[in-house]
């Protein structure tokens, strides 16, 4: 995993934004298996919003911090924030003009 380039006060107000979010992901009892579909949406996803938030249900056989390590490494996402069993990741659109969050 890189090192990541946000600051602190960076990740604070991602976490404030990602407070109002939904989890428009669970990772359910197949778990990151082999589960390419859940990948690709998930980079859709970022592409889209930048920031999102998953959950990991509890039949899954995996932690949300393993989850987050798998799905950020593979989606070059960054790990905002894990808590319980949701997790927040975070890509800024490389297109500026489709940039839908301006950090400080």
């Amino acid at each position: 995993m890189t090192e990541s380039k946000l600051t602190s006060k960076q990740r604070a107000e991602l976490r404030s934004l990602a407070n109002q979010y939904d989890a428009v992901f669970q990772i359910g009892k197949e778990g990151l298996d082999g589960n390419e579909n859940l990948i690709k949406a998930v980079n859709d996803a970022l592409e889209a919003r930048e920031l999102i938030k998953l959950s990991v249900l509890n039949n899954s056989g995996v932690t949300a911090k393993e989850a987050a390590l798998n799905i950020s490494e593979k989606t070059r996402a960054e790990i905002i924030q894990v808590i319980g069993n949701k997790f927040i990741l975070y890509r800024k659109n490389p297109d500026s003009k489709k940039r839908k969050i301006e950090l400080k």
